[in-house]
């Protein structure tokens, strides 16, 4: 049995979200704010969380930066806030979807749902003998496919090949001459614009917010990595 945690401080919605995923077959632990949520977490397996973003003590953008350090479970936001930008941070504090009160339950449930399977398949993983995953973002080293959440990402073969050195060493950070020479297969001289713009085109296609990355991500002053999520 899956177990998900609704954390929000409003009871009527905790309960009616209760009822609604109980009915579906899940485990449900509610929390009434951040701390008792991470409190939570640290004591249960959760599969997936659905956090409200306003509450009292510690919001629900704070706490997913605190789950974040150590769990890669999906989180769904619910805010009363509909505007892209609300979203888009939402997303970029560790995120993987949002929802807008008022909300369909029916529609929350399916989104738990997909999520749910999305974890269990796939965000669970780190990394098999062909596949490397973090998030929602998979590369395929047998199909030399690339995915975002389960949508095809087409990349050249020079974006490809950078994403996947930077895969292998997924939360590692390397340079702009490290990526060249191991790509180009040449010793770097001059490189970093090079490297620059492939860095920038691979984001322009698997990030939500180009500008306020998820996954690759820049370490100024010393290079690029793919976060660990």
């Amino acid at each position: 049995m899956y177990r998900v945690l609704v954390c929000d401080d409003d009871k009527a919605i905790l309960d009616s979200i209760k009822i609604y995923l109980d009915s579906e077959g899940y485990e449900v632990i509610t929390a009434s704010d951040g701390i008792e949520a991470l409190e939570i977490v640290e004591k249960n397996e959760i599969h997936c969380l659905v956090l409200d973003v306003m509450m009292p003590r510690l919001d629900g953008l704070r706490t997913a930066i605190k789950i974040r350090e150590k769990y890669n479970f999906p989180i769904i936001f619910l805010s009363a806030k509909s505007e892209d930008t609300d979203k888009i941070t939402g997303l970029s504090f560790g995120g993987d979807d949002y929802v807008t009160k008022p909300f369909n339950p029916l529609e929350l449930v399916a989104r738990v749902r997909s999520q749910i399977r999305r974890y269990v398949s796939l965000g669970s993983l780190v990394q098999t003998e062909n596949m490397y995953v973090t998030g929602g973002l998979t590369l395929n080293t047998d199909t030399k496919e690339v995915t975002v959440d389960g949508e095809g990402v087409k990349l050249t073969a020079r974006e490809y090949s950078i994403l996947e050195y930077l895969m292998q060493n997924m939360g590692k950070v390397l340079s702009s001459s490290q990526i060249y020479e191991a790509v180009w297969n040449e010793i770097a001289f001059k490189t970093e614009k090079t490297v620059t713009v492939h860095i920038k085109n691979i984001r322009e296609k698997i990030e939500i917010n180009p500008k306020e990355p998820k996954y690759l991500k820049v370490v100024w002053g010393l290079g690029y990595k793919v976060e660990k999520i």
